[in-house]
C-alpha cells in the first residue's frame, strides 16, 4: 500500500505506451483477431450502428470489462478512478460513514461485515443483512459505488436503513448516525484471571506489530502473570498477506505457516516461520482462537496456521472460506485490475476455498437470539456466485455437524444477559482459559509436594 503513489507512476507510463498500439489494434482487429475475439468487436460495431440511442465507447468498454471479470470469479475486479479512492481512503484508516462491509448480490447490496463498535455494529446491523432501502428509497441494481457513495456522510448525519433479514418475514427498519470511522485494527484488554483478549479487527499494515505490543502491554498490566490469550478474529475480513504472516510468526518458532500458489513460479511461495519474528513471544501460555462466518482470508490463515501446528485451540464458527489471493495489476493512471492469482493452502496442504476453518470447539454466539437463524442463512465463500470450486473437492462440514443439542449451550439470551453475558463465545473462550489455568496450577502444586 505504501507503494500506490509509485504504482500511479507506473501506471501513467504504462497507459502514454499502450495508448498507440491500442488505437492501431481496434483498426486492424477484424484481420488478426482470433474468432472469440472477433465477436466481441462485432458487437461492439453492431452496437454501435444499431442500438436506439447513440452509446459510447466508454460505456461499452467497462461493460465488456466488467462481463469478463464476472466470469472469473467473485473477486476479480476493474478499479477505475472512484473505487481507488475507496482502497486509498481504507489505507488511511478513517473516513465518516456506517462502518460497514457490503458486497452486491444479484444486483442487492449484501452486508458482509459492519466493523466492530461502529454506528453500523452499533444498530444492530448484521452479516448476511440485505439493505433494500436507503431513505425509503429502493437501492436494488444499483452498482457497488453508488451504493457506498449513498451511505458514507459526514459524521453526525442520520440515515434511514431499510433491512431484510434472512429467516425473519417483517422488515427491519434502523436509523444510523454516521460518525468518524477510525479503523483499529488491533485492541486489547486484560479480562479476570489475568487472561488477554486481543481483537485483530483488520490485517492492515504493522498488525504483527501492533498485536506484539499488545502482548507486551498485557504482561506488563498484568505485572508478569499473564495466564493465557484469546485472539479474537471474528468478523475480520482479511487484508494483508504479509500482515497475516508476522502474526502466524509470532506464536510459532518453526515450520510452514501458509503456501501461496498459482499459475505462474512467481505467484507461487512458501512462507515459513521465523522470517518475521524469532521465537514463540507467548511461549508457554495457551492460545484460544475465535473465529465465526465473518473470519476471511488472512484470517483464516492465521486460523489455519496456529491449528495445524497445534499452537491454538480454534473457537466459534465455521469461517468464510477465502483460500484466494488477489494481486492489483495497473492498467492506466487511475484504473487497475484486482485479479485473483493463486490459492492458498495451510501447513498441513489444506485448502480452505469454500470450505473454511472448522473449529475444534464450535460455540455458537447463544447470547444473539438471531444467532442459531443467521448461521442457517449465513454468507460464506460458497455462496458466492462464480466461486473457485475447491480442487480437494472437501464436503462441507456443515451438513456432517451433529444435530443432537449441545447441552453446554442451552441457555437463552435473556437468561445470558441476566447474568451479565452479553458475548458468550467470548466468556467461554476466557472460562475454558482460566479453567486451563487453575488445573495447571493445582497440577504444579501436586507435583512439587510429590518431589
Amino acid at each position: 500500500m505504501k507503494l500506490l503513489p509509485a504504482f500511479r507512476a507506473a501506471a501513467l507510463c504504462t497507459a502514454i505506451a499502450l495508448l498507440p498500439a491500442t488505437t492501431a489494434g481496434f483498426a486492424q482487429v477484424e484481420g488478426r483477431a482470433s474468432p472469440e475475439f472477433a465477436k466481441l468487436f462485432a458487437t461492439y460495431q453492431r452496437i454501435k450502428a444499431s442500438y436506439v440511442e447513440p452509446v459510447d465507447d466508454e460505456r461499452l468498454i467497462r461493460g465488456a470489462i466488467d462481463g469478463m471479470l464476472a466470469a472469473l470469479d467473485p473477486h476479480s475486479a476493474y478499479l477505475d478512478g472512484s473505487s481507488l479512492q475507496r482502497l486509498e481512503t481504507m489505507i488511511d484508516g478513517q473516513y465518516q460513514g456506517l462502518g460497514i462491509s457490503i458486497q452486491m448480490e444479484d444486483g442487492a447490496v449484501k452486508v458482509v461485515s459492519p466493523f466492530r463498535g461502529s454506528p453500523a455494529d452499533n444498530a444492530g446491523i448484521k452479516a448476511g443483512d440485505f439493505i433494500t432501502h436507503i431513505n425509503g428509497e429502493l437501492i436494488y441494481g444499483l452498482d457497488i459505488n453508488e451504493a457506498v457513495a449513498r451511505m458514507r456522510g459526514p459524521a453526525g448525519s442520520t440515515i434511514d436503513l431499510t433491512l431484510f433479514r434472512p429467516g425473519r418475514d417483517d422488515r427491519l427498519e434502523v436509523t444510523v448516525t454516521r460518525g468518524v470511522i477510525e479503523l483499529e485494527p488491533v485492541t486489547f484488554s486484560l479480562e479476570e484471571g489475568n487472561i488477554g483478549h486481543i481483537s485483530v479487527n483488520e490485517f492492515s499494515r504493522d498488525v504483527g506489530a501492533d498485536v506484539l505490543g499488545a502482548i507486551n502491554s498485557l504482561r506488563t498490566e498484568s505485572g508478569g502473570r499473564l495466564a493465557g490469550l484469546v485472539l479474537d478474529m471474528r468478523r475480520n475480513p482479511g487484508g494483508s498477506l504479509d500482515e497475516a504472516v508476522a502474526l502466524s510468526d509470532l506464536f510459532l518458532d518453526r515450520g510452514a505457516i501458509v503456501s501461496q500458489r498459482g499459475r505462474t513460479q512467481r505467484d507461487t511461495i512458501y512462507y515459513q516461520a521465523e522470517t518475521v519474528y524469532r521465537g514463540d513471544v507467548a511461549a508457554g501460555l495457551p492460545i484460544i482462537v475465535l473465529i465465526d462466518e465473518g473470519s476471511a482470508s488472512a484470517s483464516e490463515i492465521v486460523a489455519g496456521a496456529l491449528q495445524d501446528h497445534s499452537r491454538a485451540l480454534i473457537m466459534g464458527e465455521r469461517s468464510f472460506g477465502k483460500g484466494s489471493v488477489q494481486t492489483l495489476l495497473p492498467l492506466t493512471r487511475d484504473s487497475a485490475l484486482k485479479l485473483t492469482t493463486a490459492l492458498y493452502y495451510t501447513p498441513s496442504g489444506r485448502s480452505v476455498q469454500e470450505g473454511g476453518i472448522e473449529p475444534d470447539i464450535r460455540v455458537p454466539q447463544i447470547s444473539d437470539p438471531d444467532a442459531e437463524r443467521r448461521q442457517r442463512y449465513a454468507l460464506r465463500e460458497s455462496d458466492l456466485r462464480g466461486h473457485l470450486v475447491n480442487e480437494l473437492g472437501r464436503e462441507d462440514r456443515a451438513i456432517e455437524r451433529d444435530r443432537i443439542d449441545d447441552p453446554r449451550f442451552q441457555l437463552t439470551a435473556a437468561q445470558l444477559e441476566e447474568q451479565g453475558i452479553d458475548d458468550f463465545q467470548l466468556h467461554y473462550a476466557l472460562e475454558t482459559l482460566r479453567r486451563t489455568t487453575r488445573a495447571t496450577v493445582a497440577l504444579r502444586g501436586l507435583t512439587a509436594a510429590r518431589n
